[in-house]
């Protein structure tokens, strides 16, 4: 029997004991990842202790035996994933890559953990380190991007079924490995990935749940108590138990068995936080807190560790460790079979190589459609998706229960199933946050660029993945349509006001709110073109075509510039700013100035971010320093306008929430017409004056 415990973590009933390894090679790889865990903690005096500890034996069997990885090719394509959706525990991460023999971290790494400049991150970050596959914290996120990884491994080996099955069942059959613990299973995000995974059976997936029934707060008890096998076994999973998480055999036979079956499998393992420790070993005093030198010292004794000094691991136990030639051995057998299927199949596996190397094809920017006349941007949208599909076939994605609404599906593509994994259109469901975070795992797995949609008030369900893919970089596009209260009759409650805002704030997000066609056509060329997320933020409404409506045509780069002059005057005296469906009412704007002999410039500034990147002398071209009275114009909020208005501008925005009635009505309602926009004009001009003055 173990010890019992006291005090806050009482229901924490058993804590499974220290026992030496007494030279027992597979408990000295089990215990060196526990003590570099602890003395990594120990060390930046920051961190998560318990967890690696607890979960060392799971993540050693993974790395020594399951999991098919390379450690001097981190990003071989062959390879399984790991997603420790457990962040926090990332020192359990680091240690296994360091043993593993990964080039990094180094023991210096480990040393330096969770300092500036650090490769070894407080939480796991995808691009600092090799061999990171995602950057997890967040609780969650890792869980759903895991479903999205699954789903990307699912296309590619479609693909190259199509051309021969046994090859492609050979060639990508990677499997997702994750840890995940009782915090990532109480986000609501899991739950939503959960119910998605299990209905199109995604049985590449393999989650070890650390059940070590402690939380900061205390023992889970104080607030989850639910079977958490059962739920998932209700959404479609593979469950399975094991009841001692030290046992390896037994995590063997449960992996095996998950590995068998065709449906995404959850093993709860019930383990020990803080395992080895003698006075903190099943409390919450393991979770976020060093475990202190003296316990550090004891938990050295208890495991019969052969050394006193920090981040000592002996060479026999470092080379028992070491998975370079292993690794080797498998990624070679796996670039022989590589090769034999592209002797056989050699457009297919270079279009194949093509994807994953993540280049588009040649000459893939003159099929994208230029769409023409009035109409809903969203609908443009549609038209330039649709022109895509023949010519980018790693396009794939969908709506969360909106793809009519969104015009987000690919005409003529099949949708992707339980039966069908190489589909194209994604029905995600009701499941925003999941859906966002399942699009980082296949951006980040690779061979598939995602695209997802909702309406863009509801970017507020998903804002926490979007925020990692900005963060990782990741080449995910957001569609997010019924931009402002152009959407009319269905009230506040679905007009995104304080959204545009929001998104904008974002570091590495590019929002795009584009004018009519020619400018939608531009922002999914730019979309698919940039490193990290891009919002396209589309109205219901129809647009008027600016070319049309101007005699001037849409310059080809003008998204790319983010900014351009839509229609000019001699030596104009105040300048119009304006996105989306509000360029059309600046136009009129200037037209009623006009009439007065008041010369006005109207810009349409669909990026703001890519005009704030240029240089001066182009944002003078466009926002002459000279004129100084400026409005700008957009049915949002203003917060970061303000900069573009200048000290005597006006801005034409939101102040509050929007109404329910027709769209006409609600713009006339809330100032967005011409002649609101010219005595906003009038009013930036006479102050400009008045200042000029003085």
């Amino acid at each position: 029997m173990g010890a019992t415990t006291t005090g806050p973590d009482a229901a924490r009933r058993i804590v499974a004991p220290a026992t030496p390894s007494d030279g027992d090679p597979e408990r000295l790889a089990v215990d060196a990842v526990r003590v570099l865990a602890m003395d990594g903690v120990q060390a930046a005096n920051s961190g998560h202790p318990g967890m690696p500890m607890g979960c060392a034996p799971m993540a050693t069997l993974l790395f020594r035996e399951t999991l098919r990885h390379d450690p001097a090719r981190p990003d071989w394509a062959g390879r399984d994933r790991f997603v420790l959706s457990a962040g926090h525990g990332s020192m359990l991460l680091y240690a296994v890559l360091h043993l593993a023999g990964y080039a990094r971290p180094t023991l210096d790494d480990l040393r330096a953990f969770r300092r500036l400049g650090s490769v070894t991150a407080g939480h796991p970050e995808q691009d600092l380190l090799p061999g990171v596959e995602t950057t997890t914290g967040p609780l969650g996120q890792g869980f759903a991007t895991g479903v999205g990884m699954a789903i990307a491994a699912g296309r590619l080996a479609a693909a190259a079924a199509e051309a021969d099955p046994d090859a492609a069942a050979e060639l990508f059959d990677q499997r997702i490995y994750a840890i995940v613990s009782d915090g990532d299973l109480m986000e609501g995000v899991a739950a939503e990935a959960a119910s998605l995974a299990g209905h199109l059976r995604l049985g590449r997936l393999v989650y070890l749940y650390d059940d070590n029934r402690i939380t900061i707060d205390g023992t889970t008890d104080l607030a989850f108590g639910e079977d958490v096998p059962a739920r998932l076994a209700a959404q479609g999973w593979h469950t399975d138990r094991v009841e001692d998480g030290t046992d390896l055999a037994a995590l063997r036979a449960a992996i095996a068995r998950a590995e068998a079956d065709p449906r995404p499998s959850l093993i709860a393992v019930r383990t020990t936080i803080g395992h080895g420790a003698p006075a903190k070993a099943g409390t919450s005093a393991a979770h976020g807190a060093p475990l202190g030198g003296d316990e550090v010292a004891a938990t050295r004794a208890a495991l019969g560790w052969p050394s006193d000094e920090a981040f000592h691991v002996p060479d026999d136990v470092r080379s028992d460790w070491d998975q370079r030639a292993r690794g080797a051995e498998r990624s070679a057998a796996w670039d022989a079979r590589w090769a034999a299927f592209a002797a056989a199949h050699p457009e297919v596996a270079a279009d194949l190589a093509r994807r994953l190397r993540g280049e588009a094809p040649a000459g893939w920017e003159a099929a994208v459609a230029v769409p023409s006349g009035d109409a809903a941007t969203r609908v443009h949208s549609g038209a330039v998706l649709a022109s895509l599909a023949p010519v980018l076939p790693e396009l794939a994605g969908g709506s969360a229960d909106l793809a009519a609404s969104n015009n987000t599906d690919l005409p003529g593509e099949r949708d992707l199933t339980a039966t069908d994994p190489g589909g194209r259109n994604i029905r995600f469901g009701i499941r925003e946050h999941a859906m966002a975070a399942a699009a980082n795992g296949m951006a980040l797995f690779g061979g598939t660029i995602p695209y997802v949609a909702t309406f863009l008030v509801f970017s507020d369900y998903l804002r926490p993945a979007l925020r990692l893919a900005a963060l990782m970089h990741q080449r995910v596009v957001y569609v997010l349509t019924h931009d402002s209260i152009g959407l009319g009759e269905d009230g506040p409650t679905h007009q995104p006001v304080e959204h545009l805002a929001a998104l904008r704030a974002i570091p590495g997000v590019e929002v795009i709110r584009p004018a009519d066609g020619a400018e939608t056509s531009g922002a999914w060329r730019r979309a698919l073109t940039r490193s990290g997320p891009t919002v396209l933020a589309l109205t219901r409404q129809k647009v008027p075509d600016l070319a049309t409506a101007t005699g001037t045509p849409v310059p080809e780069d003008a998204v790319d510039r983010g900014a351009w002059v839509v229609r000019d005057a001699p030596d104009p005296r105040v300048v119009l700013v304006a996105t989306g469906s509000e360029v059309g009412p600046a136009l009129g704007a200037a037209a009623l100035l006009a009439a007065d002999g008041v010369a006005a410039r109207v810009v349409s500034m669909p990026s703001r971010g890519a005009f704030l990147a240029q240089d001066a002398e182009a944002r003078a071209a466009v926002l002459p320093p000279t004129v100084r009275a400026r409005v700008v114009v957009e049915a949002g909020v203003g917060q970061g306008w303000e900069g573009i208005a200048g000290e005597h501008g006006e801005l034409v925005v939101m102040t509050s929430f929007g109404a329910s009635a027709p769209a006409p009505e609600l713009f006339a309602h809330f100032g967005f017409t011409p002649e609101a926009i010219a005595a906003a004009a009038r009013r930036s001009l006479d102050r400009a004056a008045r200042d000029a003055m003085d």
